[in-house]
């Protein structure tokens, strides 16, 4: 059947800010159903408070808001848009939980909007625990014993029925927040009253414990014809008790049978028809007993999930584009697959090759925080934890393992090379290094059915990680000499890296690559296609591989090469996306062919149709080059995804590759301290004091001389990595044993006088080499002390004076003329007793980029991918400084929720994932919309808990007619010094301020918010 004709305007919900559960996937399925929607005529209309992702661009939806995620909001917006339908299934957990509400309260009946996609009773089946285990139980299949309880009392005596451990799942949370394993009471008492506390429905699942069980999941999708299609299976390699989040996985399953697997196939379609999904993807999730083969179904998600995204990624099937179609009203016979042009949308996808999937951690971040649960642990459980992932294709599993491993951008022991065996079998409980403790192990000799034993893992999984860890000790005990070319090729089509082959025979990894290109050993390119080649593929997506057939076509017209950021992290999030995406966009619309690289599955520029070449590969300097070699781009454009590929500048340019924009020896003048130092005396631009140490004597000998406190941090990091304050020469020699010790390659160490109290400014600008435009000045709410990444920001400057702004604008010309830059250019300067100083610049792409421009409205990264290529400011049409006639405000997220017992403080290194954007004409109520989007409810009057507050602060919020509470329960608590308090207010969901500024600003944001109606505006009646 046709697309209805009956809707015109279709609402759609984002994600929110970005956070560990929820994380660029869900920018990438709304972009792509966005995308498919418009191309059919419909008038879309967006929502979402997250300014970092492509899905908010302007140019994206008819009507984009980026406000607040919450009811009221959402009415007021139905109100003014009048959508006839919202699609609901495609910003992860928020939006569905949004879409309840608005259908429970009324909202959709009273303006006339239709779920589609997803009916209410649909949702209300999948995700309310009880509904579906009794859904389950009406079809015949089998799920874990459990009971759904809303008190203590009720979990307590389930326990006791079916015995420890237990599992606990709160009820409509997202990534497992708050749920985990108990083993005896106390730890259900604690983890079941958390999960109450957690759960929007105050409501958890208690069920019998299927740890050590082997976890599947299948993407499926379904029409209003009930056609059902399996787009893929996919295999945790970890056993059930790691969150499939966090654990390793793989497409498609390797270890069941045909009759294992066509079983679950049908079990898959029985839930979907049965949980009423009426159009579009889903995800179901299922456990097998290893020792009996007992199936169990663990849960559903009745909507496009971070798996999808995955499934998408590793068949070429594009599945939010499909589930938006589908919801409103086609076939999926009648879609065409993009990829063949043959095939329709109910041709199965069948794949010849695998795909592995290994997440991303960050709990560095977090380690050296305060804690009250007696020290972070690493260990990992059912409730999510890693913060981004990496995807490989490979011919073989071992082959798309290890390129996802050296994907990790991590050095490939991950330290565990130099620990005893039992440290090693320490490792094994599940962790973050488990994977290169294992490796290790067997490399070392250790059987692998005691790992088996110890880990859950399967054996057919131990048994290619054994050939892996074999090839690795018969490297160390062969001679450079003895490396033939046939055992090269070998280990190269097992997945070993140039760099691994050298370590293990000792040699360069320059000369392992020369000899390998000598006895002419590279890579061809496959194509993913959807249908193992039995269909021509129309779209360019590949994947290398050491066979004989090429599937490349020859490189016509003039092409760019655009390097990705790789895998989400703290500091390197979806913003660096957004800026490679819109140099593709900026690029093909000047008519080059545009390449793109990158190895992480949950972004917009992996879609198959961004790019016109896809290569989904690691972005090391061996993976990169080949590529490079093979297509011969006219440039190569390194600056806009963050540290990853500005560290393979320097090895591409001395391979002899074209690098566009700002050249590597400007990008390594402003990186390098001593260099920068050097320039910025040169052009009178004040710093403050500071000196580089090699080592620990220097640095002891440094800070004598410069004095206490010191900003101190290791050189080319990205996002405050091991960035501190320290107040002593104890604090130092601490700092630096922690610092060394963590780092595998040993930096040198930058200290510089830190200075107390100063407001921090950040700059984005754009240079083409002769005129400077300063595209947004950012005033940080947060002084001197907390990271720009985890500052609440300013656009344009509140309270700096224009004298201090002028002078920010002129010291930024003169840094972009000095380092010759052409593109971007960030600079972050401290202002204080009315001195400006510079404290750091970047000529590259910022995580600002996206926030600037959205408060401008001027494509910032576009107008960088154009001047690489040549064009200039002027013809850009890109002169003037911009001067919004509003104030924009971003604001942040902490997944505080993740990690327990720590209590959340910001300072010198970023701990943020996401953020959010508010915009008014008055700066405080835009503060006060960027609070409600990042989750921060501000109370217009109750009690306030101070801690370690001085009396005028305390004395301001009573005049502004609040109550101070000196125990017991508040609205909102003010804690300025890091006290156990405010893990207990992250837990019980109350806003908190730890800053005095802050405090403050919010005070005065709640003070106007009360006068004011706080009416919703799209982004382009902003810029009108």
């Amino acid at each position: 059947m046709p697309a209805r004709k009956d809707l015109k305007t279709i609402l759609i919900i984002g994600s929110g800010p970005i956070t560990i559960g929820q994380a660029a996937e869900f920018d990438y399925s709304g972009t792509q159903a966005v995308k498919a929607l418009r191309r059919e005529g419909y008038r879309v209309v967006l929502v979402n408070s997250n300014p970092a992702t492509i899905m908010t661009d302007p140019r994206l939806a008819d009507a984009t808001y980026i406000e607040p995620l919450r009811l009221d909001f959402l009415e007021k917006i139905i109100a003014r848009e009048r959508p006839d339908a919202l699609l609901p299934t495609l910003g992860g957990q928020t939006a569905l939980n949004l879409a309840m509400e608005l259908y429970e309260a009324g909202v959709l009946e009273r303006y006339g909007v239709e779920l589609i996609g997803a009916n209410y009773a649909a949702i209300k089946k999948g995700e309310d625990r009880e509904q579906f285990q009794a859904a389950m139980k009406k079809i015949g299949l089998d799920v874990p014993r459990g009971r759904m309880v809303s008190s203590l009392e009720d979990g307590l005596a389930f326990a006791r029925e079916v015995g420890y451990p237990v599992i606990v799942r709160p009820s409509f949370t997202l990534g497992g927040t708050g749920g985990g394993v108990a083993a005896d009471e106390a730890a259900l008492r604690e983890l079941l009253g958390r999960g109450l506390r957690l759960s929007p429905a105050h409501t958890a699942l208690v069920e019998e414990s299927i740890v050590g069980w082997k976890e599947y999941e299948l993407e499926v999708m379904r029409d209003h014809a009930d056609t059902v299609v399996i787009i893929t299976s996919i295999e945790n390699v970890d056993p059930m008790g790691v969150h499939t989040g966090d654990s390793i996985t793989v497409a498609p399953a390797q270890t069941l049978t045909d009759v294992e697997y066509q079983k679950m196939r049908d079990a898959a379609k029985d839930i979907i028809r049965e949980i009423g999904v009426d159009t579009g993807g889903s995800n179901i999730q299922f456990a097998v007993d290893p020792k009996t083969g007992r199936l169990v179904v663990i849960e559903m998600n009745p909507r496009v999930s971070r798996s999808s995204a995955l499934a998408s990624k590793a068949t070429g099937y594009p599945i939010a584009k499909i589930a938006a179609l589908l919801a409103v009203g086609y076939r999926l016979d009648e879609l065409p697959n993009d990829i063949t042009k043959k095939t329709p949308a109910s041709f199965e996808p069948t794949i010849d090759y695998v795909v592995t999937k290994i997440p991303r951690f960050a709990f560095e971040k977090f380690r050296t925080l305060p804690n009250t649960a007696g020290g972070f642990s690493d260990e990992l459980g059912t409730q999510m934890k890693s913060v981004g992932e990496v995807m490989a294709i490979g011919r073989t599993f071992k082959e798309s393992f290890m390129k996802a491993l050296r994907s990790l951008e991590f050095d490939v022991s991950e330290g565990v090379a130099e620990l005893s065996v039992p440290e090693l079998e320490k490792l094994l409980a599940p962790n973050p290094k488990r994977i290169f403790a294992v490796l290790e192990l067997l490399k070392r000799g250790t059987p692998a059915e005691e790992i088996a034993a110890a880990t859950g893992i399967d054996r057919w999984f131990l048994h290619h990680f054994k050939e892996i860890a074999a090839e690795m000790a018969r490297l160390e005990a062969t001679s450079p000499s003895e490396l033939s070319p046939a055992e090269l090729y070998a280990l190269k089509r097992k997945g070993l890296s140039d760099a691994q082959i050298a370590a293990g025979v000792s040699l360069e990894e320059g000369e392992v690559r020369q000899k390998r290109h000598a006895a002419g050993i590279r890579p061809v390119y496959k194509t993913v296609d959807t249908c193992a080649a039995e269909f021509e593929a129309y779209t360019p997506y590949h994947y290398s591989a050491y066979e004989t057939e090429d599937e490349v076509s020859d490189k016509q017209g003039p092409s760019v090469a655009i390097l990705g950021s790789g895998p989400i992290r703290i500091g390197q999030g979806v913003e660096f996306d957004y800026s490679a995406v819109h140099a593709v966009w900026a690029l093909q619309e000047a008519g080059y062919t545009t390449l793109m690289v990158n190895s992480n599955p949950e972004t917009v520029s992996t879609d198959y149709d961004t790019a016109d070449k896809l290569y989904f590969e690691p972005l090391t300097a061996e993976d990169v080059l080949e590529i490079l070699e093979r297509e011969r781009p006219d440039g190569v454009i390194v600056q806009l995804g963050g540290q990853t590929p500005l560290k393979l500048a320097r090895a591409l340019e001395e391979a002899g590759q074209p690098i566009w924009g700002t050249s590597p020896a400007s990008i390594h003048a402003a990186e390098d301290r001593e260099a920068f130092n050097r320039l910025a005396a040169e052009l009178g631009i004040p710093q403050p004091a500071g000196a580089v140490a090699a080592d620990e004597p220097e640095a002891l000998e440094h800070a004598r001389r410069l004095g206490y406190p010191l900003m101190v941090r290791p050189s080319y990091v990205l996002g405050g990595r091991a960035m501190q304050v320290v107040k002593n020469e104890d604090e130092l020699k601490a700092y630096l044993s922690q610092v060394y010790a963590e780092l595998a390659a040993r930096p040198t160490i930058l200290l510089d006088a830190y200075l107390d109290g100063a407001i921090e400014i950040d700059v984005d600008a754009l240079a083409d080499g002769e005129r400077v435009v300063v595209a947004g000045v950012m005033e940080h709410v947060e002084r001197a002390g907390v990271h720009s990444g985890d500052s609440a920001t300013v656009l344009p400057p509140v309270t700096l004076p224009a004298e201090a702004v002028e002078t920010v604008r002129d010291y930024t010309r003169k840094l972009a003329r000095a380092l010759e830059v052409k593109g971007l250019l960030n600079v972050q300067y401290a202002y204080k007793d009315g001195q400006v100083y510079v404290l750091e610049a970047n000529p590259r792409a910022s995580r600002t980029v996206p926030f600037v421009s959205k408060a401008v409205g001027h494509p910032l990264a576009k107008y960088a991918a154009l001047i690489s290529a040549g064009k200039t400011l002027e013809e850009l049409g890109f002169v003037e400084d911009p001067e919004p006639g509003f104030y924009s405000v971003k604001e942040v997220t902490v997944p505080w929720l993740k990690f327990p017992g720590v209590v959340p403080w910001l300072g010198p290194e970023m701990r943020s994932t996401g953020e959010s954007m508010g915009l008014d004409r008055d700066p405080y109520l835009a503060y006060y919309r960027a609070q409600l989007g990042a989750g921060h409810v501000l109370p217009p009057a109750g009690r306030v808990r101070f801690i370690a507050a001085d009396d005028d602060l305390v004395d301001a919020y009573r005049e502004a007619g609040f109550e101070v509470a000196e125990g017991g329960d508040y609205d909102l608590l003010v804690s300025l010094s890091p006290d156990p308090e405010l893990r207990r207010a992250v837990e019980l969901g109350r806003p908190y301020f730890t800053t005095r500024e802050a405090a403050l600003w919010g005070l005065e944001a709640i003070r106007r918010a009360r006068e004011a109606e706080l009416e919703p505006r799209p982004l382009q009646a902003w810029h009108a």
